[in-house]
């Protein structure tokens, strides 16, 4: 990609995900926050009637729905897919060019502090995360690699990625985080008018050449009885660990009755996303994922 001309900032896809929501509706009252000279920023609220509702969505998972598909097909009508449809449409009006870069705004109720979600490992994207990590060390970088068009918002777009901040509950707002997204926006956009200028990007200071990623192994359940009801809880000393090291014989989950499961795999593994609430109805219990340092 030799410019960035359009950027397109989403919040809201979830509907009960309150910062992206009013970020975003900020930067509609106030255009010249994310206004940059190299290229035209935009931003949308991703799921109006769930927005409304404080609902995580109204028939589907919309971060689910960017499936090639099912964005052509004029025969759906489960809103969230035609509210798929619609959003491609915004982001590709017709006889233009897709939109360059999409940032995505979530929250999770899990301990996953300010994290990027990565689908690629696009060197634009690594650097974009090495840039942001230093402006705040405290921003994680996870890689979960998926196709184009795979479902998720940010997968329409080579240099789509999601901002992913928490802990905070559904339906509430939390002032500290919603400063941390809103600077991380901004200093991203910054970076994005660097790449037009062909400057060359700030580096982390403790690790100028490297980067830290997570990157995603495998989802993880919830033990089930034989009917598929959950018979165990996270272990409290798993609980809000997301980022650390996972050993095989540690203690994963609790039952009901008060008996430990261990976990049994041969190697080293850092959950995230642990005891997400949202992920309860998709039958995952957090993400394994591997720590890896990259040379970027």
């Amino acid at each position: 990609m030799n410019q960035i001309n359009q950027v397109a900032i989403v919040g809201g896809s979830h509907g009960n995900e309150l910062i992206g929501v009013h970020l975003v509706k900020k930067f509609q009252r106030h255009p010249d926050l994310i206004k940059r000279n190299g290229f035209k920023t935009f931003s949308l609220l991703g799921n109006p009637q769930a927005i409304d509702a404080c609902r995580r969505y109204i028939d589907r998972d919309l971060n689910r729905c960017f499936r090639i598909d099912n964005l052509p097909s004029e025969e759906i009508t489960i809103y969230e897919e035609i509210r798929a449809r619609e959003i491609q449409n915004i982001l590709q009006p017709l006889n233009e060019n897709f939109v360059d870069v999409i940032i995505d705004l979530h929250t999770t109720t899990a301990n996953m502090g300010i994290c990027l979600i990565l689908g690629n490992m696009h060197p634009i994207l690594l650097d974009l995360a090495a840039y942001l990590s230093s402006v705040n060390p405290l921003v994680k970088v996870y890689i979960h690699e998926q196709p184009r068009n795979s479902g998720f918002l940010r997968s329409l777009s080579e240099l789509g990625f999601a901002i992913e901040v928490g802990a905070i509950a559904q339906g509430i707002l939390d002032a500290e985080l919603f400063q941390q997204t809103e600077k991380i926006v901004y200093a991203a956009l910054d970076f994005l008018e660097q790449v037009n200028q062909g400057e060359n990007q700030p580096k982390p200071k403790a690790k100028p050449n490297t980067i830290t990623i997570y990157k995603s192994l495998n989802a993880v359940d919830y033990p089930r009885d034989e009917n598929g009801e959950i018979k165990a809880m996270i272990h409290p000393k798993l609980q809000s660990k997301d980022y650390q090291p996972l050993h095989p014989g540690d203690p994963i989950f609790l039952t009901f009755e008060g008996r430990e499961i261990f976990y049994q795999g041969e190697s080293t593994v850092y959950p995230i996303f642990i005891n997400e609430a949202a992920y309860y109805e998709k039958g995952i219990a957090m993400y394994f994922s591997q720590k890896q340092e990259i040379d970027i």
